[in-house]
C-alpha cells in the first residue's frame, strides 16, 4: 500500500480547505425571480425589480423574465442582474434620483449602481422613452454607475432624449460612468447596443474612472443641429480603453464649413485624459470620427470613414502613437496632427483631401511607412487651427 508523506497530506488538506470554501461561497449565492405575474413565470416571487434588489444579500444573483417593468431602479451592492430576452425597464416618469459628482447638478437615471462594486447587468432593453421630462434639467441617463464599479453586457439602452423642443439641450446619454470624492469606478460596457440619445452614447468621466468599452454598437440620430453629439467619450482624467466598437452617424448639422465651424461632433472623443487606448473601432458619418485630446494616446487598426468638413483622426497631444489604421475620405485631412514627438506609421490612407496635416509648431513627429491612396496631398503642414474649444463633451 502506498503511504502518504506528510508534505502531500498538507497539500491535499490545502486543496480540500479551498475547495470547501468555494462550494460554501458558491452555495451562499441565492437566485430571486421575478416576473410580471405567476403566468408568465410560474417560478418569481418578486412582480419587481427592485423590491428582488432589496430582498437580495450582497451576492446573489436575480433573473429577471420576460415582461415589461416601469420603474427606476437603485442598486447599493454587489449582484448579479441577469434578464431573459424581452425584459424591458420601461420607468415613467423618471425622476432625479442622484446628482454629478462633478458639479452636484440634478441627474434621473433608469438605473442607479452606487457606491459598490461588483455589480454585474446584463440582457435587459432600458428604455427611456417615458421619461417625462420637460426641462434640460435633470440629466437624463440611462444607465449610472456612480463611485461604483461592476459589468453591463448584452443590452439594449434607447431612446434616452427629450422632445424635439429640447433638442438643444445637454441632456440624454445611454451610459454613464463618473467618479468624485476621491472614490473609484472600474466599468466593462461590451456587445450593447446604445442608440436614439441626445447627446453622449457613453462616457466614463473623471480622476478614478476606469471604462472598459468594447464590442458595442452606438448610433448616433444623424445630422442634427440640436445638442452636439459624441458617441464614445473618455474624459476629464478617467482612464482606460475604447475597442473594437462600431460607432456612427453622429453629425452636428450646423458645422459645415472649417472657416464657421462653432462646433463638431464625434463618434469617438477621448478629451484632457492621457493613455487611452482606441484600437479596433469602426466609425464614420461624423465631423471627426476619432477625435483625441491628451497625451501618450495609442490609436491602432481602426478604420474611419465619411468625416464631414474635418479629419477621420484628429490628434492634439503628445507622444501618441498612430499605427496601423484604414482611413477612409477625409474632409479636411485624414490624419491631423497637433502636438509633439508622436510616432505615425504603417497607416493607410485613401480619398482624401490630404493625407497627414501637421500643424505648424509641432516638433519631433516621426511619420514613416505610411500608405496613401487617391490623395492629392500626401503630407502638409498648416497653420496651427485647434478644434479642443469646439467640440462638446458630456461631463
Amino acid at each position: 500500500m502506498k503511504v502518504i508523506s506528510p508534505m502531500h497530506r498538507i497539500w491535499l488538506f490545502l486543496f480540500l480547505a479551498g475547495f470547501l470554501l468555494l462550494s460554501g461561497q458558491s452555495a451562499s449565492a441565492a437566485q430571486l425571480v421575478v416576473g410580471p405575474n405567476k403566468t408568465a413565470c410560474p417560478a418569481a416571487a418578486f412582480s419587481q425589480i427592485q423590491a428582488a434588489i432589496n430582498a437580495a444579500n450582497p451576492g446573489d444573483h436575480i433573473r429577471v423574465c420576460a415582461g415589461t417593468y416601469p420603474e427606476q431602479l437603485s442598486i447599493t451592492k454587489p449582484l448579479e442582474i441577469a434578464a431573459e430576452n424581452g425584459a424591458i425597464l420601461q420607468p415613467g416618469p423618471i425622476v432625479q434620483n442622484t446628482t454629478s459628482l462633478f458639479d452636484a447638478s440634478p441627474i434621473a437615471a433608469a438605473i442607479l449602481i452606487s457606491d459598490t462594486a461588483d455589480v454585474s447587468i446584463s440582457g435587459f432593453i432600458v428604455d427611456g422613452s417615458n421619461s417625462g421630462i420637460s426641462q434640460c434639467a435633470p440629466d437624463l441617463i440611462g444607465v449610472m454607475f456612480r463611485n461604483a464599479s461592476g459589468v453591463i453586457a448584452n443590452s439594449a439602452i434607447r431612446k434616452f432624449s427629450l422632445s424635439a423642443a429640447l433638442a438643444g439641450c445637454q441632456s440624454g446619454t445611454g451610459i454613464f460612468v463618473q467618479s468624485g470624492a476621491g472614490q473609484t469606478s472600474s466599468v466593462t460596457i461590451e456587445n450593447c447596443t446604445i442608440h436614439d440619445f441626445q447627446k453622449n452614447g457613453i462616457t466614463g468621466n473623471e480622476i478614478g474612472t476606469t471604462v472598459y468599452v468594447q464590442r458595442n454598437v452606438v448610433t448616433g440620430i444623424g445630422p442634427t443641429p440640436g445638442a452636439a453629439q459624441n458617441g464614445i467619450q473618455i474624459g476629464f482624467g478617467a482612464k482606460g480603453a475604447i475597442r473594437h466598437n462600431i460607432v456612427s452617424d453622429n453629425l452636428y448639422s450646423l458645422c459645415t464649413d472649417v472657416a464657421t465651424c462653432q462646433s463638431v461632433a464625434t463618434d469617438i472623443l477621448v478629451t484632457q485624459s492621457d493613455g487611452v487606448e482606441v484600437s479596433g473601432n469602426r466609425a464614420g458619418l461624423s465631423q471627426v470620427p476619432i477625435f483625441i485630446d491628451g497625451d501618450h494616446a495609442r490609436v491602432s487598426s481602426n478604420q474611419t470613414f465619411a468625416a464631414s468638413v474635418f479629419d477621420d483622426l484628429r490628434v492634439e497631444g503628445r507622444s501618441a502613437e498612430v499605427t496601423d489604421n484604414r482611413l477612409f475620405n477625409g474632409a479636411e485631412s485624414a490624419i491631423f496632427l497637433m502636438g509633439n514627438n508622436s510616432f505615425v506609421h504603417e497607416n493607410e490612407i485613401t480619398d482624401s483631401t490630404i493625407g497627414i496635416l501637421e500643424a505648424s509648431g509641432s516638433t519631433g513627429n516621426i511619420l514613416v511607412n505610411n500608405r496613401f491612396f487617391a490623395t492629392p496631398i500626401p503630407v502638409q503642414d498648416p497653420s496651427a487651427h485647434s478644434l479642443a474649444k469646439m467640440i462638446q463633451p458630456m461631463r
